[in-house]
């Protein structure tokens, strides 16, 4: 039987499929070299969504806080408020601070990683520099 917001506007479904949606139009996003219109998020996003589903999350993730938007003739141009690091570092942030064991929680991750992350990870921990997009350090040397 089908109820008022089973589909895509409720239910446990209907929130991962928004939320899916949510991180498809903030990776366009993060990808471009500035801000989008709607039209142009939608065409680089797959699977024939409709312009007005585009502008719902648009406007959504807008009210969220995640992007920041610019008037461009008639609409708007969006981009992310903050870059994709920053982005993911606070919701893993929010997660840590969520949990009621902490300690479990980061025992946990670091027993998860791989031994080059927990390598940078070690290596950032001591100070030293961040790494290049390649991985590598500069320490001066």
């Amino acid at each position: 039987m089908h109820h008022p917001g089973d589909d895509e506007a409720g239910g446990a479904s209907g929130r991962r499929a928004r939320g899916e949606l949510e991180s498809n139009v903030l990776a366009e996003l993060w990808s471009a070299d500035g801000p989008l219109t709607a039209r142009q998020v939608l065409e680089r996003l797959p699977g024939g969504l409709a312009y007005t589903t585009v502008l719902t999350i648009l406007s959504r993730l807008h009210d969220k806080g995640m992007l920041v938007r610019h008037r461009e003739g008639r609409g708007y141009a969006y981009e992310p408020a903050r870059d994709e690091a920053s982005h993911t570092a606070h919701r893993m942030k929010s997660l840590l601070e969520g949990g009621s064991d902490r300690e479990a929680v980061l025992t946990r991750f670091v027993s998860e990683l791989s031994e080059e992350d927990e390598q940078l990870l070690h290596h950032l921990l001591s100070g030293h520099d961040e790494p290049d997009r390649a991985g590598h350090f500069d320490d001066g040397k």
